[in-house]
């Protein structure tokens, strides 16, 4: 199945970096899963690292839709993973992680992770994406969100 195309710069032209960072996420989050649900992302939100919390219970659920998540998840998983790397994960089959996939939804079968760096460069937080369909995401969601994060002031 094709992945869905998705007009990131629309919805970059609707952000902005007002308020403080945690006013950014939430506000990031409603915009994304008003345009994304739509094209089978069927959740999205952010988990923020706590490098002072045991690796196993390091990331925290920050905002997210349409529902809650595993919190805290540890570094195992593709979240933790794109975190330590520094570098966004395109999943096409969750399947694929064996043991290191994290099912907080067991219907989800593909997911996207993105880190999010500060000013200084430090890896703070990963945006993730999940979807019911093998395949959701590719390289093009890569650049459109990291085009979403900018604009919204949570990524340089």
């Amino acid at each position: 199945m094709p992945t869905a195309r998705r007009d990131y710069e629309s919805i970059a032209a609707t952000l902005d970096a007002t308020g403080d960072r945690d006013v950014r996420m939430a506000r990031l989050v409603d915009v994304l899963w008003s345009a994304l649900a739509p094209t089978g992302v069927s959740w999205l939100g952010f988990y923020l690292d706590r490098p002072d919390q045991p690796d196993e219970r390091r990331l925290e659920l920050g905002p997210r839709a349409p529902k809650p998540a595993c919190s805290p998840i540890g570094l195992h998983g593709a979240c933790g993973q794109a975190l330590l790397a520094g570098e966004p994960m395109v999943i096409r089959d969750v399947a694929e992680l064996g043991p290191n996939y994290i099912a907080c939804d067991p219907r989800d079968r593909s997911e996207l992770v993105l880190p999010l760096r500060d000013a200084e460069g430090r890896r703070w937080a990963v945006l993730d994406l999940d979807s019911h369909e093998i395949g959701a995401f590719a390289e093009r969601d890569v650049s459109g969100l990291e085009l979403v994060l900018r604009a919204a002031g949570l990524c340089v």
